[in-house]
C-alpha cells in the first residue's frame, strides 16, 4: 500500500506540473481562440532568460547572493515575457483578427520557431541550470500508518505547492478580478464584448502577458529539475494530452486533466510496464487522449461547439 501511495503522489505532483503548461494553452484559447503551439517555445525562452539573467546579475554587479540572482532574473525574465507578450499581440495577432483557425495555427507555429532561433542567438544553446533553492533530498511522510513511511521526493512536492498556488491565483483573478471577468467575456463573445467597448488589443495582450508568467514559472521548475536545454520546449506535449482531456476552454479540466494523466503515466509505468514492455510512461497519455477524441472529443469539462449554417 505505502509503495501505491509513494506512485500515486508522485503521479498528483507531476501532474500539478502538466496542469501549469497546460493553462497556457487554455488561457490564449478561450481569449483568442488560438491554439498556441508556441507555448513550449515560451516555456523555454522564459526559462532561459532566468537561467542566463541568474548567471550574468551577480558578474554585472559584484552581488554575491543566490536570492539576489533569482530575484533579479525572475523579474527580468518577466518583463521580457512581457515584451514578447506585445510584440505578438502588435505585430502578429492583431493582423490576423478573423483569420481561419490554420491561419492562427501556423502563426504560432512561426512564433515558435522564432522564439527558438532568438532565445539561442541571445542566451546560447548550451544546457544550463537553474538553482533556486528546492531541496532535493526525500522525506518520508505517514510514517505512522505505514512502516518506514511513504517516500516523497521533496523538490517535487515544493514544485507541485508552487504550480497549484499560481492556478489557485489565477483562478481567483478569473472570477473576482474586472480584467478577469472582462477576458472571460472576450472568451465568451468577441464581438459582443468588443461592442460593449471592451478593448480586445489590450486584452490579448494580458492574456499573452500571463501566459508569458506561467511560461516562466513552468520554464524555472522544469528547468530546476531537468536543465534548461533545448528540448525542454517538448514539455508543451507533454501537456497536450492534458489539454485535450480537460476541454481547451476549461480552466479547471487543465488541473483535473493533469491530475489524471500525471496519476495515469506513473501507476501505468509501474503496474502494465512489466506487460507491456518499458517506455509506456511516454505514450499512455497519448493514447488515453485519443480515446477521448473517439467519445468525449471536447473534453471532460470543455464547451460542445455546435456551428449552424
Amino acid at each position: 500500500m505505502a509503495f501505491f501511495l509513494e506512485t500515486l503522489f508522485g503521479g498528483l505532483m507531476t501532474g500539478m506540473l502538466y496542469s501549469l503548461v497546460a493553462l497556457g494553452f487554455v488561457l490564449i484559447f478561450k481569449a483568442s481562440g488560438v491554439f498556441n503551439f508556441a507555448q513550449g517555445a515560451m516555456v523555454l525562452f522564459a526559462a532561459l532568460a532566468m537561467a542566463r539573467f541568474s548567471e550574468w546579475l551577480p558578474k554585472w554587479t559584484g552581488i554575491d547572493n543566490p536570492w539576489f540572482a533569482n530575484i533579479g532574473a525572475f523579474v527580468i525574465a518577466a518583463l521580457i515575457m512581457f515584451v514578447v507578450a506585445w510584440f505578438i499581440e502588435r505585430l502578429v495577432l492583431r493582423h490576423l483578427v478573423n483569420q481561419e483557425g490554420a491561419t492562427l495555427l501556423m502563426a504560432t507555429l512561426g512564433i515558435t520557431y522564432f522564439l527558438e532561433g532568438v532565445g539561442q542567438t541571445i542566451f546560447g544553446s548550451e544546457i544550463y541550470s537553474i538553482h533556486i533553492g528546492m531541496p532535493k533530498d526525500p522525506v518520508f511522510v505517514l510514517e505512522s500508518m505505514f512502516e518506514g513511511g511513504v517516500l516523497v521526493n521533496k523538490e517535487d512536492l515544493i514544485a507541485a505547492l508552487i504550480a497549484a498556488a499560481l492556478v489557485a491565483l489565477l483562478t481567483l483573478f478569473f472570477q473576482k478580478t474586472g480584467t478577469g471577468r472582462a477576458l472571460r467575456a472576450v472568451a465568451d463573445d468577441h464581438q459582443a464584448a468588443q461592442s460593449i467597448g471592451i478593448p480586445l488589443s489590450r486584452i490579448w495582450v494580458i492574456v499573452w502577458t500571463v501566459a508569458g508568467m506561467v511560461a516562466l514559472v513552468a520554464g524555472m521548475i522544469w528547468g530546476s529539475k531537468l536543465g534548461v536545454q533545448f528540448s525542454l520546449a517538448t514539455v508543451a506535449l507533454r501537456a497536450l494530452p492534458v489539454v485535450i482531456l480537460g476541454g481547451l476552454t476549461s480552466v479547471p479540466g487543465a488541473i483535473i486533466g493533469g491530475l489524471i494523466i500525471g496519476v495515469g503515466e506513473k501507476l501505468s509505468e509501474v503496474y502494465l510496464g512489466p506487460y507491456v514492455g518499458g517506455g509506456i510512461e511516454i505514450w499512455f497519455a497519448y493514447v488515453l487522449a485519443l480515446v477521448f477524441l473517439l467519445f468525449r472529443p471536447q473534453g471532460l469539462f470543455g464547451e460542445k461547439i455546435i456551428d449552424r449554417v
